[in-house]
């Protein structure tokens, strides 16, 4: 099976693409996050990519009702290229990739702060839910304008 994105190399230096993200946010790294080897487990990286995600659409779709709403994952891909150490300082930036009509490609990166190497990268699909009418549903036009205007679409 052909993976739907571009090969990514290894170890691709921040620099190259920090220009095209615009949503970044610091994560810290807590003591259970590190196994007995210490590293980060992968599991974690998971949880840091969440928390790219929540604060992307909190950022881009002001307003977003999250009792009617729910943001479902419906494909996701995790290339790891370094380990996470304990005292390592990271953050995940995120942007949308590509906009459909009910679901957007998430692109995101964690990185070293202070040497700028990527870490790892996650290519997820999303859609957008209804809660109350239990179905997928296309993102509202002030949405689909934030998205386009934040990440340059």
């Amino acid at each position: 099976m052909q993976p739907i994105y571009t090969e990514i190399k290894p170890n691709k230096m921040a620099e190259e693409s920090n220009n095209e993200f615009h949503n970044v946010v610091p994560l810290q790294i807590r003591f259970n996050d590190v196994d007995k080897f210490g590293h980060v487990n992968n599991t974690i990286y998971f949880q840091f990519y969440d928390s790219g995600k929540t604060d992307y659409v909190s950022t881009v779709c002001k307003g977003f009702d999250w009792d009617r709403y729910a943001i479902f994952v419906v494909k996701i891909e995790v290339e790891f290229f370094a380990q996470i150490k304990g005292p390592d300082r990271i953050a995940v930036r995120t942007r949308t990739a590509k906009l459909g009509n009910k679901s957007f490609h998430l692109e995101q990166e964690i990185f070293d702060t202070d040497t700028q190497e990527v870490k790892s990268r996650c290519l997820s699909i999303l859609v957008l839910y209804d809660l109350e009418q239990k179905l997928s549903i296309p993102f509202p036009d002030e949405w689909r304008k934030a998205i386009i205007d934040y990440d340059g679409l």
